[in-house]
């Protein structure tokens, strides 16, 4: 399995996503305001947890299906995948130079059930999600290790999405305090995008060049 220098590696760039405000959050900000705690963590649980259970299995059969029928597919993966988070943090960068005022509305009432499932289905029906965790999970995956690469993707899938759980449901528990500090910080939330941004060109540069993922582990 990893060891620890490439887990680090692996959830700081988890963690760096997690914590730059994005679509998940804001939602959350708003279910807080409107709605209360209650809900916005319901949302919370919805977007990680309900939704790792469609998206993981997914992620790992269809992974291993393609390491088992073609290890050049899998390592094109691997370098398109590393392509596409060299894409995606120079887009964070790009993008932490423009306006980040946080737009909050207030949703009508809804139940635990529905807030459950809409939660679900914003994650679900993002493909950003499920492409963000086919392009980057694939770079930690050792074919040659001890665990099955079916087992490793479950669980490097399984370590980002109770994370996820963790960082929106502590937005969720302080939507109100969290949505007007960061509101009157409009610069923190670029530099945390630039943080993020770096960090996944960073990621994306170092698995291209090194060839792939076990060179992080020499």
């Amino acid at each position: 399995m990893l060891d620890l220098p490439t887990f680090l590696t692996f959830y700081t760039a988890v963690l760096a996503l997690q914590l730059a405000p994005g679509p998940d959050m804001v939602l959350l900000l708003s279910r807080g305001v409107g709605q209360g705690r209650r809900t916005a963590l319901l949302t919370a649980t919805g977007m990680t947890l309900l939704a790792a259970l469609v998206q993981l299995p997914l992620l790992a059969l269809g992974v291993t299906s393609l390491l088992q029928a073609s290890p050049l597919a899998f390592d094109l993966l691997r370098w398109s995948g590393a392509a596409y988070l060299v894409w995606l943090g120079a887009k964070l960068l790009i993008g932490s130079f423009g306006s980040h005022e946080l737009k909050r509305k207030t949703p009508q009432p809804i139940s635990d059930i529905a807030a459950l499932r809409q939660g679900m289905i914003n994650n679900l029906t993002n493909p950003k999600a499920m492409v963000f965790m086919l392009a980057f999970l694939p770079q930690f995956v050792d074919p040659t290790g001890s665990w099955s690469v079916t087992a490793q993707l479950l669980f490097l899938g399984a370590v980002q999405k109770l994370s996820g759980f963790v960082v929106l449901g502590g937005v969720a528990l302080g939507t109100g305090t969290i949505g007007d500090w960061l509101s009157r910080r409009p610069g923190l939330i670029a530099w945390q995008e630039r943080f993020a941004g770096l960090i996944m060109v960073g990621l994306g540069l170092r698995l291209a060049l090194g060839g792939d993922a076990s060179a992080m582990r020499r």
